[in-house]
């Protein structure tokens, strides 16, 4: 594609997705009416839709993200991302019947695909063209320390606590482990942006300039940004209860852990492919502080997010994984203490996670 007709899709796609989201709401086919086959039908228009938006969204970002700086520039895209699981999770919730092991399902799902699968194919790939790759232990070892601590907490705890049923938290659990969170995703953001920003700071320059969006100034893709996620949380909402409807509809098992896998894919697509762009362009530490921030971020803010409106609205909120899942998550989270330990990582390393992330997708097919 020619840079007019780049530069033409940039600035339309992020108001057509708006556009067509709005016009599934005022046409009467939200997510709760139309029959079955047109809502799956409008669902799959949303999700080609969204997708080009989702690319498009990522060049806004970068061109933010570059503009503001490293450590900044990625927590830019990680809380635009964070709001849309958020809002889509949120709105999953409230979606018909009560789905209490959602919200699970997709933290669950966003930890693994970023901490096994986003940051298997950075070292892989990364790895593979430039044979080893620098990281900063420091920073590393912070994501992954505040990764486990909140993983332990929300996810594999209330599978333990005696107060309630098995995998859940009382009232008073769930908001004391939710202003935990909060606070200790805080306090790690300081700690990147302000306290100890060198730690999560590559000390080389990168080997070639990085890519502007020279056609959009500043402001006019943090504008193009905002619209674009806006229309992507609309639609995706649309397509993430096409599915469940579609999954419900013929009777597939393990309907929650494949919809809670889709919204943490769609989200985190936009990140993952700029990971895997900083980790070809040997800027591994900036496509490890987006890929490990993300998960971060997930759980810091989503998990309180989700507990809230748990809390304001009375529905049911499982997040205890069952043992299977415990096994895996704890298998990602020592791999990447071990992947970490060191400041070189090769392809190796990479293939390590990618295998994890295999099974992983295996066991949400076949469990």
């Amino acid at each position: 594609m020619s840079e007019f007709g780049r530069s033409v899709v940039s600035r339309v796609m992020p108001a057509a997705a708006l556009a067509m989201a709005l016009a599934v709401r005022v046409g009467g086919l939200s997510v709760e009416q139309g029959s079955l086959e047109i809502r799956i039908l409008v669902g799959a228009v949303s999700t080609a839709i969204m997708f080009v938006t989702i690319f498009v969204v990522l060049d806004h970002a970068e061109a933010v993200a570059r503009r503001v700086g490293e450590p900044y520039g990625t927590l830019v895209l990680t809380f635009a991302v964070t709001a849309i699981e958020v809002s889509i999770i949120v709105s999953m919730m409230l979606h018909g019947e009560n789905n209490p092991t959602l919200a699970r399902e997709s933290v669950f799902s966003t930890v693994m695909i970023t901490s096994t699968g986003v940051v298997g194919i950075c070292l892989t790939l990364g790895g593979w063209r430039h044979r080893k790759q620098a990281i900063v232990r420091q920073g590393t070892s912070a994501y992954l320390a505040v990764l486990s601590a909140l993983t332990v907490m929300t996810l594999i705890l209330p599978t333990y606590t005696r107060t309630t049923d098995p995998g859940t938290f009382s009232a008073a659990q769930l908001g004391f482990v939710s202003v935990l969170s909060v606070s200790l995703y805080a306090c790690f953001v300081f700690a990147q942006t302000v306290r100890h920003r060198d730690d999560f700071v590559e000390q080389h320059e990168p080997e070639h300039a990085a890519r502007t969006a020279a056609h959009e100034g500043v402001a006019a893709s943090a504008l193009l940004l905002f619209i674009g996620l806006i229309g992507i949380v609309m639609l995706a909402e649309q397509v993430a209860a096409s599915v469940e409807d579609a999954l419900v509809a013929y009777q597939l098992s393990q309907a929650d852990g494949i919809v809670g896998a889709l919204i943490a894919g769609l989200v985190l697509m936009p990140e993952s492919i700029s990971a895997i762009r900083a980790a070809l362009n040997n800027e591994l530490q900036r496509g490890l502080n987006v890929a490990m921030g993300s998960a971060c971020a997930t759980i810091g803010l989503t998990i309180p997010a989700v507990a809230a409106a748990s809390l304001l609205t009375g529905r049911g909120l499982t997040l205890g994984l069952p043992s299977v899942d415990i096994v895996l998550l704890v298998l990602a989270l020592f791999i990447c203490s071990i992947s970490f330990s060191t400041e070189r990582t090769t392809f190796l390393t990479g293939a390590v996670h990618l295998i994890v992330f295999m099974t992983f997708v295996f066991l949400i097919a076949i469990p």
